[in-house]
């Protein structure tokens, strides 16, 4: 399967498939004890800038529990919430976050 429907959770779900296909097994399992790991004694040390783009309807991991209250937890932050925004939105609300980095990076 490629690709062909740049934009659509179509694409999503696949570019997905071929990360996960891709990833080290060892790696993988490995990764699962910082899923559990609370970091946010380290968000306070951070001086460097920092954005959160995160998706209104990201239901893996919602806003509420997560990049709203980061984004209050991080001095300087630029949070951009993307309405209609999945956990894969990279892929379906590239129109919209591309013109986002590109103003911070600058």
């Amino acid at each position: 399967m490629g690709l062909t429907e740049s934009g659509s959770a179509s694409a999503s779900i696949e570019a997905n498939w071929a990360v996960a296909i891709g990833a080290s097994p060892i790696g993988t399992v490995a990764c699962i004890d910082a899923w559990i790991e609370d970091f946010r004694k380290d968000i306070a040390r951070n001086d460097l800038p920092t954005m959160i783009i995160h998706g209104d309807d990201d239901r893996i991991l919602p806003a509420d529990a997560t990049s709203r209250r980061q984004a209050k937890m991080i001095k300087n932050v630029k949070y951009v919430e993307i309405k209609g925004g999945s956990h894969g939105m990279t892929w379906t609300h590239a129109e919209e976050i591309n013109p986002e980095l590109l103003r911070f990076l600058a």
